[in-house]
């Protein structure tokens, strides 16, 4: 049994790598395998998550045409949202807002991120919401 818990942890790790490099290909060979699309790690980190920190948002937008849930809370009360706007990351924040993101959900919120960290850009786009073209 333990080494099918080994196994198991080895397999998530490799997982939650990709989403983390934006290896989106391998990623979605794991995800049509079964993988469910919201697999969190021990802080309750998505895929969505781990993508949206670092950057990738051709892997976040991928994850959520997969039916991630853009709104997901890990442990601490951070949404991918907010970890895009504290990045800085100006298209994974597009993607995530276009998506339905809620911007005050979370704490601190997209919004209050924003503000705490000068990014007026990001704060703009936040409370226009999704564009319209």
């Amino acid at each position: 049994m333990a080494d099918d818990d080994e196994a198991l942890i080895e397999l998530a790790t490799k997982i939650f790598g990709f989403a983390r490099a934006g290896e989106t290909t391998q990623l979605l060979e794991y995800l049509d395998a079964g993988t469910p699309v919201s697999l969190a790690n021990d802080r309750g980190d998505t895929l969505l998550m781990l993508a949206a920190y670092h950057g990738h948002a051709d892997t976040v937008k991928a994850l959520l045409d997969r039916g991630a849930d853009p709104n997901q809370i890990n442990d601490a009360w951070q949404t991918p949202l907010a970890g895009a706007v504290f990045k800085g990351e100006k298209d994974v924040v597009a993607a995530l807002v276009a998506a339905g993101a809620d911007p005050h959900a979370g704490s601190p919120s997209a919004i209050e991120a924003a503000q705490m960290f000068g990014q007026d850009d990001l704060l703009n786009a936040l409370e226009k919401g999704p564009s319209n073209g």
